[in-house]
């Protein structure tokens, strides 16, 4: 039987590089008449309901608990999982259950972050449909929906450990390749967490068969390869927000920090292609001797530029600005709406940590950039935009460990010198906003998942 209106309810993992694009794909399932049920953990729906200006968006934001109590601190991944797993899944059906029991709404599909998929066992024992979404890179995807195989062939041992180094097959039956060193859950602290992160994964992608939707926020143009290798993975991307929207509600939505929108009126003063744009995301974490070799780079390089400096760094950190930096030239602030910024004409180029929401988002602004990855999928992301896209370049650490304000001052100059760079970037981006736009390839596959939906 036909149902015209869905109603989907959306999972995000709880952080706010998974929150944000899981909301745009909430956003426009909206916009083709889906009912939406946006859940996250209890600790984040505070956050987010802070920042909310739904201005009557079909949009309802429900959470749960994630198991852990005030005391626990949420910034260990490895914790997180082990509780979200014993947790959670018991949560989400009695939520479903609920929602079915107050007569409202009929929940006709579940769209779950792949760092969710556990959700997949919930839809399946409702007898709901299930989609799954995976917010890294298609190459991150191929990566660890494989890690069975990996272990099998003797790439990877039974906790994820590399057991050979360099290249390593990606995929079955393809020329595929990927190094050793990029595999990203040995990029997160100690070998503890990296077995707790990676055992949580393996929990994961145990259900990814029992759906037949897998989505990801990428392009054919970007990771053909892969894409090619793997044909249930369907590209989605880029997932933008309209940066032409005078309104902040699409932006702030799923925000779990103020977006500070003076900095727009100020990158409006500044000339075409000449703003130094340095965000890192939402979790790096400089110590007092990194941030200060940051902040006298940027000065040095006598370039206007807008500095993201996060809400929670300086109180969590202790972190000061060095008594010499004066700042005359930039403009810093606590959270940026990034999308807009991108998109700006002022901004000469992207100092950034590569995760992927950014990478997109800059690549398909047209935005070189200067790459500095903290850590997870963002060192792949990094060789990915300086070796094969060619459209940045990045830093390299001196023998103290530290990105020095010397090799700051230099990459920034070499990078705003190459005009080749900012043609490249400029010809993909033309390619990546194609797939958005009216039957394009992302346009397309977004519009057959919606017709299922309503199926």
């Amino acid at each position: 039987m036909s149902n015209p209106i869905p109603t989907v309810l959306i999972l995000p993992c709880p952080a706010t590089g998974h929150v944000n694009p899981m909301m745009t794909i909430a956003l426009k399932l909206s916009e083709h008449e889906c009912n939406i049920i946006f859940v996250n953990t209890d600790f984040n729906h505070k956050r987010v309901v802070k920042q909310e200006t739904n201005n009557g968006l079909p949009i309802k934001l429900v959470s749960i608990s994630d198991g852990l109590g005030a005391e626990n601190d949420r910034s260990d991944a490895g914790e997180l999982c082990e509780s979200m797993l014993n947790t959670m899944p018991a949560m989400l059906e009695k939520l479903i259950e609920d929602i079915h029991l107050s007569g409202d709404h009929k929940i006709t599909c579940i769209v779950a972050d792949m760092a969710m998929g556990w959700a997949m066992e919930v839809a399946h024992k409702l007898r709901i449909r299930g989609a799954l979404f995976w917010t890294a890179s298609a190459a991150m995807f191929a990566l660890t929906s494989n890690t069975p195989w990996l272990i099998d062939n003797g790439t990877i041992d039974s906790e994820g450990r590399p057991i050979t180094t360099g290249k390593f097959q990606l995929l079955p039956n393809t020329s595929v390749v990927m190094d050793s060193s990029v595999i990203w859950w040995s990029k997160i602290g100690d070998s503890m967490l990296q077995k707790k992160v990676f055992n949580y994964f393996v929990q994961c992608i145990k259900c990814i068969n029992l759906t037949e939707w897998w989505l990801c926020n990428t392009t054919y143009e970007l990771e053909l390869r892969v894409l090619s290798s793997l044909p249930k993975l369907l590209p989605i991307g880029p997932l933008l927000r309209s940066c032409d929207n005078a309104s902040t509600s699409t932006t702030s939505l799923g925000q779990f920090w103020d977006e500070d929108h003076s900095c727009m009126s100020w990158l409006d003063q500044q000339p075409r292609h000449s703003v130094l744009y340095v965000a890192f995301g939402s979790t790096t974490l400089f110590d007092q001797n990194q941030f200060t070799e940051l902040a006298l780079g940027l000065e040095l390089t006598n370039q206007p530029f807008l500095w993201v400096v996060r809400q929670d760094c300086n109180s969590s950190n202790e972190i000061a600005y060095p008594s010499e930096f004066q700042g005359q030239r930039g403009n810093i602030v606590g959270w940026a709406p990034q999308e807009k910024v991108l998109n700006h004409p002022s901004i000469a180029c992207f100092v950034s940590h590569c995760g992927w929401n950014s990478t997109m988002e800059g690549l398909s602004n047209g935005v070189p950039f200067l790459c500095w990855p903290y850590y997870t999928d963002q060192f792949h992301n990094k060789t990915y935009i300086c070796e094969e896209l060619k459209v940045g370049l990045g830093f390299d650490f001196d023998e103290k460990g530290l990105v020095s304000r010397d090799e700051i001052k230099m990459k920034i100059d070499l990078l705003l010198r190459n005009d080749n760079i900012r043609s490249r970037s400029l010809e993909l981006k033309e390619k990546l906003i194609c797939n958005i736009a009216k039957r394009g390839q992302s346009s397309e596959n977004l519009r057959r998942f919606v017709e299922w939906l309503k199926e």
